[in-house]
């Protein structure tokens, strides 16, 4: 009877969790392997080097976060705002190793320090704005309010996890959905 591997999924996915950690720097072969609860020489028939195994985490987080969500919208089906309502639940659903905020975060500060991440960043974002444009664009007549709406929407998945504030006598969870349905209005 052969060993079984460990998938290649089940590396990129640890190593997205190491990076949304500690960053690029604790993405280590070994430390991943350990984690794992294989070898590390099974890392070496997926992947080149660590660098490969970078570029494909990138490869990966940048295909969830972009297509992966857009079909997973669009597959339900409905009109523009049925679309935003499911992507808003989409965007505050846990946080997964690929889809969540903390590997987002992770991938911002990256961005900040490697002009190649930056790019590809940029393009990820740029990929998300305009998705957001054809939904709001689809019952915003006015480019300038499709355009506020897209950046409050965009801001408030990022930004969301650094804002500590109290809302009176809301709790976060009914300031978020009125923020929802103000955006839909």
């Amino acid at each position: 009877m052969g060993v079984t591997r460990t998938p290649r999924g089940k590396w990129i996915e640890e190593g997205l969790r190491a990076l949304s950690a500690g960053g690029p720097e604790a993405v280590r072969i070994e430390t991943l392997a350990q984690a794992l609860g294989v070898s590390k020489g099974g890392f070496y028939g997926y992947f080149g080097n660590r660098d490969a195994l970078l570029t494909e985490m990138l490869d990966a987080w940048e295909r969830e976060v972009t297509e992966g969500v857009i079909e997973q919208v669009e597959s339900g089906g409905g009109d523009a705002r049925a679309k935003l309502e499911r992507l808003f639940t989409i965007a505050s659903s846990g946080d997964g190793p690929m889809t969540g905020t903390t590997a987002d975060l992770a991938i911002r500060d990256w961005a900040r320090r490697d002009e190649a991440v930056a790019q590809r960043l940029r393009r990820v974002d740029n990929r998300r704005m305009e998705y957001l444009r054809s939904l709001f664009g689809s019952f915003c007549p006015d480019k300038d309010d499709v355009e506020v709406r897209c950046m409050l929407a965009f801001s408030l998945r990022i930004g969301n996890h650094f804002i500590a504030a109290d809302h009176g006598s809301h709790s976060r969870a009914e300031v978020m959905q009125l923020t929802r349905k103000w955006l839909l209005r």
